[in-house]
């Protein structure tokens, strides 16, 4: 599934299939507006009003869904707080204004985290075909809160290593719980650390190699 993009009279809907990990908030939250198991039109941003619909962009963890004013300009804005949620068995949900790979990326990101997706550094849900564990609660480190805790999150896959990430992050569990506070890290996408989410330098013993 390619990039949709559709438009009642105050809103648009983008919604792009290749980074859709299916979390199904979407279709659970709202069926009248993304109605599942159709066959033709199945985004509906007429039945709901602007709000509502930035409602489920919001909800949507991939950034696969984003809307925008019939003009064009944005309706979301840039988080607070720029977090990464570790998502149990899953990828890594990150929320901040992304910058991947030297590109502006939106605002809602899941990167891969256990080595497995062919669309690295994206998630595209290998990780439950590979039987990927990885838990959503590594435990809390000691951190000092941050000076900033928003503005541009730079993400930078390495070759056949993990993502280095700068600038202001909140590293979160699946519950909430804040993991740690960090200004640059690296994070694991081999799915070999033992250390994880964090990068112990095993992708070199598991000869990783990234692909993108």
């Amino acid at each position: 599934m390619g990039r949709e993009t559709v438009s009642s009279s105050n809103v648009t809907v983008t919604f792009d299939g290749q980074r859709c990990i299916h979390s199904r908030h979407c279709v659970l939250d709202r069926p009248d507006v993304f109605v599942p198991n159709v066959k033709g039109a199945w985004i509906h941003p007429e039945r709901a009003t602007p709000d509502e619909v930035l409602e489920l962009a919001h909800n949507c963890p991939s950034g696969a869904i984003q809307c925008q004013h019939p003009d064009g300009t944005a309706m979301e804005l840039p988080p607070l707080v720029n977090t990464v949620r570790v998502r149990e068995n899953g990828p890594l949900a990150f929320h901040a204004e992304l910058v991947v790979a030297g590109r502006p990326d939106g605002l809602r990101a899941t990167l891969c985290r256990c080595g497995a997706s062919q669309l690295k550094p994206y998630c595209d849900g290998s990780h439950t075909a590979a039987g990927f564990t990885a838990t959503g609660e590594p435990p809390t480190q000691e951190s000092n809160p941050l000076p900033r805790r928003n503005g541009p999150l730079q993400i930078d896959p390495t070759t056949n290593g993990p993502l280095q990430v700068s600038g202001p992050l909140e590293v979160v569990s699946g519950t909430g719980r804040t993991i740690t506070r960090v200004t640059d890290t690296w994070l694991c996408r081999c799915g070999h650390s033992a250390n994880k989410p964090f990068c112990d330098g095993s992708h070199a013993k598991a000869g990783f190699v990234s692909g993108d």
